[in-house]
């Protein structure tokens, strides 16, 4: 596996380091020891798959509060999506700042989202599907999210929205849940 960093520390871009012959290719898509070498953490909890029939589809921009802050590593199986992902560290220096990646079939490649990072993409082409490990357990109690068009964040999704769920839709504007988000994603709540 080849890991590129981010701008926004502990986010990486996972590229598979092929091994290619006359059958095709193989590559090690996940290793607990090289997530480890790259001070990630290498815990699954659950493995999801999201089926998007129609391109524009939006799902996100999802989190849980900790200690139920789930870690993901995010790959398109089928089609193409745009991945964002957003700081919620408030000590970070990346804080509310954002990375987008493009994700494919074709690329294979993944995005590993750490802890305390709001998560969502856009399908590009229809009948995209996803597979995403996460390395927390779904807790309703702990789950929020942010609005995908909030001004503040300044989110650049490529395709009118298509598709959202009426629960994503109803995400509130930063500016009503900020001081949640920092005092419940501070490092002190993250390690209770």
């Amino acid at each position: 596996m080849i890991f590129t960093e981010t701008k926004l520390g502990s986010a990486f871009i996972i590229d598979l380091d092929r091994k290619t012959d006359e059958r095709g290719f193989f590559a090690r898509a996940f290793c607990q020891n090289e997530f480890r070498d790259h001070g990630l953490r290498p815990v699954i909890a659950q493995a999801n798959i999201a089926s998007n029939a129609k391109k524009g589809t939006l799902r996100g921009m999802h989190f849980q509060y900790p200690p139920a802050a789930e870690s993901k590593l995010v790959r398109c199986t089928r089609g193409a999506i745009l991945d964002i992902i957003v700081d919620l560290r408030p000590e970070s220096p990346t804080y509310l700042e954002h990375v987008s990646v493009e994700l494919n079939a074709d690329n294979m490649s993944a995005l590993y989202v750490p802890e305390r990072f709001a998560h969502g993409y856009q399908a590009l082409c229809d009948n995209t599907d996803t597979s995403y490990q996460v390395g927390e357990f779904y807790t309703p109690s702990a789950e929020s999210g942010l609005r995908h068009d909030d001004p503040r964040l300044g989110l650049k999704w490529p395709l009118p929205v298509s598709v959202i769920s009426s629960k994503d839709q109803a995400f509130r504007p930063l500016y009503e849940i900020e001081d949640e988000v920092k005092r419940r994603m501070s490092l002190a709540m993250a390690a209770a």
